[in-house]
C-alpha cells in the first residue's frame, strides 16, 4: 500500500524532471543569433590639396659692415711733417690722389738735381766713348781682327753702364722726392690719424688708418641647408645679374633704414670653428648713392641680410605641417585610404615646403597627426573648408631659420 502510494508520487516528480532536462537541452542546442559588430569607424585627419607654384627663397643672416680697403698711411722717406691736409682727420673724407700729408722735401729736391747731373755727365762720357770707338774702327780697317780693346769696345759698355747706373740713381731720387707728398689711389675716410705738424718722422712710421668707400662688404655666415635654400654652391662667385639680390637692414637713432647689395661670392672652404660657409655681400659706394636716405652703409654696423635665392620654377608647394619625420608625406588617396610617400625637398620656410617629386598637384596631403599611422589604413577628410586659401597663401618664401 505505501509503494503504491510512493510510486503515485514520484511518477509526477520525475516527468517534471525530464522536462527540465529537455528544456535545457534545448536551450544548450538553440542555435545563437549573430553578434551586431559595428565595423571600425575611419580615423578623422585634415588635408590640404598640394598645388603648383613658383617662389624665390629667402634667407636671413646677419654680419659686420667693413670696408672692401683698408690700409696705414705709412712714411717711406724720413723727415719732418711740413703739411697736413684739413682731410687727414679722424672721420675726414678725402678723394683719389688728395696729398693728405706732406715731408720736407728741401734734401729731396737736391738729391734729384745731384743725379740729373751725374747723368748729364755720364751721357757726354758715354758719347765720348762712341766717338773714340768709331775712330779706332776707322784706324784699323785695315788691319785683320784688330782686339775689341783696340776697338774701345769695353770702353763703350763701361761708359754706358756708366749712364745706366746714374739713370737709375735718378729715378729712384725723383721716387723720393714722390714719396714726401702722402696720397692714395682711391676716396676714403680717415679711421684713425697720429701725424703732428712739425714732426719728425722716420721710413716705416705708421701714420694714420684709413678705408676706402668705393664699396662696402659684410660677411655672412650660412649654414649648409642656407645654401641648399639659395641654390648656390661653396666657392660661388657672381657679379651682376650672376649674383644674389641682398637688402641690408638696421636701426639707426630709432629709424629703420634699408641698403641694397648682391652676394657675389663665398668662401671656398667651411670655417673649421662655426662649421659655417662664409659670404661677401657688396654694397656700391656706401657713403654717397647707396646711402639710403642719406645715411650711409657706416663701417662698423652690423646689419640683417635678406638674400634672394634662385627662383623655384614650378614646384609643388605643401603646407609645413605635412611633411613628416624621414621626408615622408602622408597623402589620403582616392579610396579613402592612407598612402605614404617619399618625397624630395628642394625648399622649406616655416609655412610652406617646395617639393620636385613624391607629390602631384591636387593630392589630399595629411596635415593632422595621426596616431599608430599604417599604410592602407581607412581615413576620413575632416575640415576642408578654406584649406585652398590657407595652401597658396604663400608663395613668396619666408625667412629659413635652418
Amino acid at each position: 500500500m505505501i509503494a503504491q502510494v510512493f510510486r503515485r508520487a514520484a511518477w509526477p516528480i520525475g516527468v517534471a524532471i525530464a522536462g527540465v532536462g529537455i528544456f535545457a537541452l534545448l536551450q544548450v542546442t538553440k542555435p545563437k543569433p549573430a553578434p551586431n559588430i559595428e565595423p571600425p569607424r575611419p580615423t578623422s585627419v585634415q588635408v590640404v590639396p598640394s598645388i603648383r607654384a613658383t617662389s624665390r627663397p629667402t634667407v636671413v643672416a646677419y654680419g659686420e659692415v667693413r670696408p672692401a680697403v683698408r690700409t696705414e698711411l705709412v712714411a717711406q722717406v724720413g723727415g719732418r711733417i711740413t703739411s697736413i691736409s684739413p682731410s687727414f682727420i679722424e672721420g675726414g673724407a678725402f678723394g683719389p690722389g688728395e696729398v693728405l700729408l706732406s715731408i720736407e722735401d728741401t734734401d729731396y729736391l737736391a738729391a734729384v738735381d745731384e743725379r740729373q747731373a751725374r747723368v748729364a755727365a755720364a751721357k757726354v762720357d758715354f758719347e765720348q766713348a762712341l766717338a773714340d770707338a768709331d775712330v779706332a774702327r776707322k784706324q784699323l780697317a785695315g788691319q785683320k781682327d784688330p782686339s775689341p780693346l783696340a776697338l774701345k769696345i769695353p770702353q763703350v759698355s763701361q761708359a754706358q753702364a756708366a749712364l745706366k747706373a746714374a739713370e737709375t740713381a735718378l729715378s729712384l731720387a725723383q721716387t723720393n722726392l714722390e714719396r714726401t707728398r702722402l696720397s692714395l689711389p682711391f676716396a676714403g675716410r680717415v679711421q684713425r690719424q697720429s701725424a703732428d705738424l712739425g714732426q719728425y718722422v722716420g721710413p716705416g712710421k705708421v701714420l694714420g688708418t684709413v678705408f676706402g668707400t668705393d664699396v662696402a662688404e659684410v660677411r655672412l655666415a650660412l649654414t649648409d641647408s642656407q645654401l641648399t635654400s639659395l641654390g648656390i654652391p661653396i666657392g660661388f662667385s657672381g657679379e651682376g645679374e650672376s649674383a644674389l639680390p641682398v637688402t641690408l637692414s638696421a636701426v639707426v637713432g630709432g629709424n629703420s633704414h634699408y641698403w641694397r647689395g648682391q652676394l657675389t661670392r663665398l668662401d671656398a672652404a667651411i670655417d673649421p670653428g662655426t662649421r659655417s660657409i662664409y659670404g661677401t655681400v657688396r654694397v656700391e659706394d656706401p657713403y654717397g648713392s647707396g646711402a639710403e636716405g642719406g645715411m650711409p652703409l657706416a663701417v662698423g654696423l652690423y646689419v640683417d641680410a635678406e638674400i634672394e635665392g634662385r627662383p623655384i620654377i614650378d614646384a609643388v608647394q605643401i603646407m609645413a605641417e605635412g611633411l613628416r619625420a624621414g621626408g615622408e608625406v602622408f597623402v589620403l588617396d582616392g579610396e579613402g585610404l592612407l598612402d605614404v610617400r617619399k618625397v624630395e625637398v628642394v625648399y622649406r620656410n616655416r609655412s610652406t615646403v617646395f617639393l620636385s617629386s613624391g607629390v602631384e598637384a591636387g593630392d589630399l596631403i595629411i596635415v593632422s597627426a595621426i596616431r599608430n599611422p599604417v599604410r592602407g589604413m581607412r581615413l576620413q577628410a575632416i575640415d576642408a573648408a578654406g584649406i585652398a586659401e590657407s595652401a597658396s597663401a604663400t608663395t613668396q618664401s619666408e625667412d629659413n631659420e635652418a
